[in-house]
C-alpha cells in the first residue's frame, strides 16, 4: 500500500470539501467539448465509488482522440490503477497501463515501461488522459496540505486557487493545475470536488447542462491568462530609459552572410542608435551589456504561427521577434496584438493572416467559416479593413471561389496563401491566384494523390508515405516547380512539424526535439517519445522516413531554383523554429543562407526590411545574443543569452524557469547606472525657463 496521509490533515486541507473517493456516488457525468463555439465531441464518465470509466470522442479539423479509460482510486484519491486504450489525435494506437502495488508504481505507455518506488504519496499523470483526468488530479492535490504532489513518471503537480466562477447562480471553485505541460490547465470544481469544466480561451470541456456558458468560460480564461502573463512580463522584461550599449559583439550580416569583427551596438528606446567601433567610449549614464565577443544575429521569424499568450513568451525566449499568425480567433488575435504592442505581455511582432475556411464536417474553427462566395468576399474585405497581410485558404474551402477571393485580396493589397483545398491541387490554386503554398505536404500531395481522395482528413499526412523515392525530376513535379519559379510563388514548408508527425516513434526521442530534449520538463519529454502518425508495420516506418528525405531534397531543389522558402513551424514552443532551420541545413543549404533567409529575407518578403531584418542604425532593436557561432554549429541558436525586442531586454534563462524548461545559457553581465528617477523635464526645466530672458 502507498504511504497514507493522516485523515486529519486531509480534512484540514480540504476544508469543507468532501473530496475522498468514498464521497463519489454512482452517476454519469457528461461533458461537451466546445471548440471556438462549436460542439466537437464529448467526454462521458461513469463514476461508481472508487471506480471511474471514461469515454472520450473528440473530432475537430478532421482529427482528435477516441479513447476509453478505467481508473481505480484509493481512499486518498490517488490512482492505483489506470488504463487508457484507443487512438490519439492522428490515429496512433493508445495502450496505456498503470498500477500501484505495495509502494511501487509501474506503467506502460507509448514511451515504453517504467517503475518507481513511492516513498511518499505520488500522483500518476496519464500520458493520454482525457480532460476528466484533471478532476482526478485536483482532488488528490486538494487533499494534500500544500496542494503539491510528486508525479510519476516525474516532475511535480501543484494546484493554484483562482477566484470562484458563478454559472447559473451556482458558484464553482476555480483552480490552475500546474506541472503537466508548459501551460497550466484551468478547471472548475463543485463543492463535492467534481469536475465542472476544463477551459481555455479556445476550447472548453464543460458539463453538458452548462454548455451554454462555454463562451463565458473562454472569456474568463482569456482574461485570467492575460493577467498571469502580464505579471510574468513585469518580472522578465527589462526596460531602461537610457542608452543600452552591447559592448564587444560580432554581428551576423544577412547581406554579406558573414560574421564581422567586434563592435558595440548602442540602442535607445526601440531603435538602434548606432553600431560603433568596439573601443568607442560610452556616453554618460549608459546601460552596459558585456558581450564578451559573442555573436549577435537579427531577430528570428516564425512564418507559420498560431499565437497564444504563452506562445508569445516562448517565442521571445527563443529569439523569435516576429511571427506571421496563420489563423486564429480574430478577436483574440487583435487583442493580443494590442497587448504585446503596448508592452503589457511578452511577445513578438505579429503579422496577421486572415483565415478563411469553408463549411464541412471537417472545418477548422479558426478565423471565418463561410458557405458562399459572397460571404467569402465579405470576409476578405473584413480582413483587409483590419490590416491583415494575407488571406489564408483552408482545406474545406470551395476551390471554385479562390479566383474571386484572390482578385479581391490583391485589389486590397493582400497576398493569398494556404492549404490546397480538398479535391484540387497546387497547380490549380497557383493558377487561381495563390502567391504561396502553406506546408510542403500540401504542395507534394498533388503529385501522388488519386482523384477523389479527401485531404480534409488525416490523409493529408498519411498519404505522404507515397512520396518516398519520388523522382523530383519527373515532369509532374518539374511542371509545378517551374511554374513556382517563373511566377515567384513561395512555399512555407513547416518541415519541423512534418518531421514530428512522420518520424516520431513510440519509445524514442523524436528527432524534432532531440537537440534540446534534456532541457524539457518531464511531461514534454514524455510527449515527445511517442508516435504521432499510425505506424502499422516496418514498411510504414520506412516509407515515412523515405518521404522525409524527399522533403529535404525538395527544399534544396527549391532553394537552388531561387524559390522563396518561408521558415515556419505550425507550433507554439519557439524552440521548434530552431529545429526548422537546422533541417534546412541538413538538406544542404548553408547555415549562412538559412540565417539570412530567416532574418532579412523574411522582412523583405513582408515588405518591412527598411525597419527590420538586420542590425543597422535606425532599425528596430530586434536581435539576439548567442553563446556560439551558428555558422559553424547551428545548435548555437539554442544558446541565447539575451534577446532584445524593440529595445526591451529579456534574458531567456528567466523565461525558461517560468515554464519549467532548463535554461540554455547564462545571461551576460550588465551594469545599470543609478539614474535620477525624476522626469527629464523636471531635471532640465520644461523648455521655457531657459528662455525667460528672451525678448518677444
Amino acid at each position: 500500500m502507498l504511504h497514507k496521509r493522516p485523515l486529519a490533515l486531509r480534512w484540514f486541507a480540504c476544508s469543507a470539501l468532501a473530496l475522498s473517493a468514498a464521497s463519489l456516488h454512482a452517476e454519469t457525468q457528461r461533458f461537451t467539448v466546445i471548440d471556438h463555439g462549436e460542439n466537437v465531441g464529448h467526454v462521458y464518465a461513469e463514476v461508481d465509488g472508487n471506480h471511474v470509466s471514461i469515454d472520450q470522442d473528440v473530432k475537430s479539423n478532421g482529427r482528435g482522440p477516441t479513447t476509453h479509460e478505467d481508473i481505480v482510486l484509493d481512499s486518498e484519491d490517488l490512482p492505483t490503477s489506470w488504463t487508457v486504450k484507443g487512438a490519439s489525435s492522428f490515429g496512433n494506437t493508445v495502450d496505456e497501463h498503470f498500477s500501484a502495488q505495495g509502494g511501487t508504481l509501474s506503467w506502460q505507455d507509448m514511451t515504453g515501461t517504467g517503475t518507481m518506488a513511492a516513498a511518499a504519496p505520488t500522483l500518476y499523470v496519464a500520458q493520454e488522459g482525457s480532460p476528466f483526468s484533471l478532476g482526478v488530479y485536483a482532488r488528490a492535490l486538494l487533499a494534500d496540505p500544500d496542494h503539491t504532489l510528486p508525479a510519476a513518471p516525474g516532475g511535480t503537480l501543484s494546484l493554484e486557487q483562482q477566484a470562484p466562477v458563478t454559472l447559473d447562480g451556482t458558484t464553482y471553485q476555480a483552480y490552475l493545475v500546474k506541472g503537466i505541460g508548459l501551460t497550466p490547465s484551468a478547471i472548475l470544481l463543485d463543492d463535492a470536488g467534481n469536475l465542472i469544466a476544463d477551459y481555455s480561451p479556445g476550447r472548453v470541456t464543460v458539463r453538458e447542462d452548462l454548455a451554454s456558458h462555454a463562451a463565458d468560460l473562454s472569456r474568463i480564461a482569456a482574461t485570467r491568462s492575460a493577467e498571469r502573463y502580464a505579471a510574468i512580463q513585469k518580472k522578465v522584461a527589462h526596460t531602461y530609459d537610457a542608452p543600452i550599449r552591447i559592448h564587444d559583439v560580432r554581428l551576423f550580416d544577412p547581406e554579406s552572410k558573414t560574421i564581422g569583427d567586434p563592435v558595440s551596438i548602442v540602442v535607445f528606446r526601440e531603435r538602434i542608435a548606432s553600431v560603433e567601433p568596439v573601443d568607442s567610449p560610452p556616453s554618460p549614464d549608459e546601460v552596459i551589456v558585456e558581450g564578451a565577443g559573442r555573436v549577435v544575429i537579427p531577430g528570428l521569424h516564425d512564418m507559420h504561427a498560431h499565437m497564444s499568450l504563452q506562445a508569445g513568451l516562448l517565442y521571445i525566449a527563443s529569439g523569435v521577434t516576429t511571427v506571421r499568425d496563420m489563423g486564429n480567433d480574430n478577436a483574440f488575435l487583435l487583442d493580443l496584438t494590442r497587448r504585446i504592442d503596448a508592452g503589457d505581455v511578452a511577445g513578438p511582432h505579429i503579422i496577421r493572416n486572415g483565415f478563411l475556411e469553408g463549411r464541412s464536417p471537417y472545418s477548422s474553427r479558426n478565423g471565418i467559416i463561410v458557405d458562399s462566395q459572397a460571404k467569402a468576399l465579405d470576409a476578405v474585405r473584413w480582413y483587409g479593413a483590419r490590416g491583415y497581410f494575407e488571406i489564408k485558404i483552408y482545406n474545406s474551402f470551395n476551390p471554385e471561389w479562390v479566383p474571386a477571393v484572390a482578385r479581391e485580396a490583391h485589389r486590397l493589397g493582400m497576398d493569398v496563401t494556404g492549404h490546397i483545398p480538398a479535391f484540387t491541387d497546387a497547380d490549380a490554386m497557383i493558377a487561381a491566384g495563390y502567391d504561396e503554398v502553406t506546408h510542403a505536404n500540401q504542395l507534394m500531395l498533388g503529385w501522388v494523390l488519386k482523384p477523389g481522395e479527401d485531404t480534409r482528413t488525416p490523409l493529408r499526412l498519411t498519404a505522404m508515405r507515397r512520396t518516398a523515392g519520388l523522382d523530383l525530376s519527373s515532369p509532374r513535379v518539374t511542371t509545378t516547380l517551374d511554374t513556382m519559379q517563373r511566377k515567384h510563388i513561395a512555399l512555407g514548408p513547416t518541415a519541423v512539424t512534418l518531421e514530428l508527425l512522420m518520424l516520431s516513434r513510440d519509445g524514442k526521442i523524436s528527432p524534432a526535439v532531440a537537440g534540446y530534449f534534456d532541457h524539457l520538463p518531464v511531461s514534454e519529454q514524455r510527449r515527445r517519445q511517442q508516435g504521432v502518425a499510425p505506424i502499422k508495420s516496418p514498411e510504414d516506418a520506412a516509407a515515412y522516413e523515405g518521404a522525409f528525405e524527399t522533403i529535404k531534397a525538395l527544399l534544396l531543389n527549391m532553394h537552388q531554383r531561387g524559390i522563396t522558402l518561408l521558415p515556419g513551424t505550425d507550433d507554439r514552443t519557439g524552440l521548434s523554429l530552431h529545429r526548422e532551420l537546422q533541417i534546412y541545413t541538413e538538406a544542404g543549404i548553408s547555415p549562412a543562407d538559412v540565417l539570412a533567409m530567416d532574418t532579412l529575407g523574411m522582412d523583405r518578403y513582408m515588405r518591412r526590411d527598411q525597419s527590420y531584418g538586420s542590425i543597422a542604425k535606425g532599425k528596430h532593436a530586434d536581435f539576439v545574443l548567442l553563446d556560439g557561432d551558428p555558422l559553424k554549429d547551428m545548435a548555437a541558436i539554442h544558446r541565447m543569452a539575451m534577446v532584445m525586442k524593440d529595445g526591451t531586454v529579456y534574458f531567456p534563462s528567466e523565461i525558461w524557469r517560468e515554464v519549467g524548461v532548463k535554461p540554455f545559457a547564462d545571461p551576460p553581465k550588465i551594469t545599470v547606472p543609478k539614474l535620477d528617477p525624476r522626469p527629464v523635464a523636471l531635471i532640465h526645466g520644461d523648455g521655457m525657463e531657459a528662455h525667460d530672458d528672451l525678448a518677444f
